[in-house]
């Protein structure tokens, strides 16, 4: 579960007092995987020199120790799937949570086998599935940044992965995380059985709490990871808190790093621990858990009660705030986020304005497939460079969710705006395939 990757840093602190065969023993268990050679050159730019995203996924292989959870998985899956902002000036942090079940484009990736895999729609996790179809991390973490690239704009900087096992070591090393469950819990997937009220969990009880998702609450993945969000604040205070004693610390941290793989600038104690002193100084109150804006795919497709869709604009917005390394005001973002706008109902009619044949029914295939409600397409007056959304009065929000969806394109309201419908006149700057 690798979204403990900032307690995991912090934690390294500790380590620069003790013996150098405790260092090199610790150093040595952190597996390295190199994935530049995977991801490609066309990767969003750094917009915020000096800030970090670091990837951190949660692994769900059912490889070795953890074949007791499952039978039913063949490839590696991330179970859970996050981004740690740190901003150039260190003074906050924020942890983004991707719902596993969010339903996107996977890009083409390298499978490890030879082959290459083709886009196509389906959960994000499967992303991390793809590209480990041979068994390696680097493949599976270079398709995961692959995807979470292309539809957030964010450059990933880092990743990190952890699996279940050490997981289980670092909340056992704290002597277990107090929680609070406000129902009974009873899962045999999850190997879990609770009842309801504050108690201590360790292990497979804690791992089963983490991973629970059917008989709680909705059922739902974004329920699950609350909880995770809930547990991992517990974890970090109570390692800060608890890990004085060398031997607390010192199995914390051979938890943390034999589950680990990093990238090769982080597959260290030396680069973890220059990481951990820069989220050291962070105020807890200062360290924001977020989650994708999103809402049932059901609402624009009846069909679908498995996955969830991104909102816009406010996904939109939360990724350009921390690709530009501004503050997220959570409780702005999940306001704005209450009401939202079904992709189905934002109506909109493409023009060609390039001359090229074909390019608008191109694009409104791509947005036919975010769920948009396309009313026909056709050619603009004249030709233009530049792509445009414009929108008759009463559709700001229609126009504003559709151009959330175009990279720097921004609405306009327009006094000769076709009734009823946004208008979307693409320019020869529009890469259809930029389309999220």
């Amino acid at each position: 579960m690798a979204w403990s990757a900032g307690v995991t840093s912090a934690v390294v602190l500790g380590v620069a007092g003790v013996g150098a065969w405790v260092y090199q023993d610790l150093n040595n268990n952190i597996r390295s995987a190199d994935v530049d050679d995977k991801i490609g050159g066309d990767r969003p730019e750094n917009l915020s020199p000096g800030s970090k995203n670091i990837l951190v996924v949660g692994s769900d292989s059912r490889d070795g120790a953890n074949a007791k959870y499952g039978k039913d998985l063949t490839t590696m899956q991330s179970d859970t799937l996050m981004v740690l902002h740190v901003p150039a000036n260190r003074k906050w942090a924020a942890v983004v949570s991707f719902p596993r079940d969010s339903w996107v484009e996977i890009p083409a990736c390298d499978k490890g086998d030879g082959s290459t895999s083709d886009p196509h729609h389906a959960k994000i996790n499967e992303a991390f599935a793809i590209g480990g179809s041979g068994g390696e991390v680097a493949g599976a973490a270079a398709c995961s940044i692959k995807t979470v690239e292309e539809h957030t704009g964010l450059r990933i900087d880092h990743f990190m992965s952890v699996d279940f096992q050490g997981f289980k070591g670092m909340v056992d090393a704290l002597d277990g995380i107090e929680v609070c469950p406000e129902e009974a819990i009873h899962s045999k997937k999850a190997r879990l059985d609770m009842e309801p009220g504050c108690q201590t969990v360790g292990g497979e009880k804690a791992l089963g709490y983490v991973r629970v998702r059917y008989g709680v609450g909705d059922n739902s993945d974004i329920g699950r990871i609350g909880r995770q969000q809930e547990f991992m604040d517990a974890l970090a205070e109570k390692a800060q808190d608890k890990l004085t004693s060398p031997n607390a610390l010192y199995g914390f941290l051979q938890s943390a790093t034999k589950s680990l793989t990093t990238d090769p600038d982080l597959a260290g104690i030396k680069p973890l621990y220059s990481l951990a002193s820069e989220l050291k100084g962070i105020p807890s109150d200062r360290l924001t858990f977020l989650t994708v804006p999103n809402y049932p795919r059901e609402a624009d497709v009846a069909t679908d009660r498995a996955n969830v869709v991104w909102q816009y604009p406010q996904a939109a917005e939360l990724f350009t705030s921390l690709a530009k390394d501004r503050e997220v005001d959570k409780k702005r973002l999940e306001a704005d986020a209450k009401d939202p706008l079904y992709a189905s109902s934002v109506r909109v009619q493409v023009l060609n304005g390039t001359g090229v044949s074909g390019l608008a029914a191109t694009v409104a295939g791509k947005l036919r497939e975010a769920g948009l409600t396309v009313t026909g397409t056709g050619n603009a007056p004249e030709t233009t460079g530049t792509t445009t959304v414009t929108y008759p009065a009463g559709l700001e929000k229609s126009a504003k969710a559709l151009a959330a969806r175009l990279p720097g394109v921004r609405a306009t309201q327009a006094p000769d705006a076709t009734a009823d419908v946004v208008t979307l006149v693409v320019g020869k700057d529009l890469d259809p395939d930029g389309i999220r």
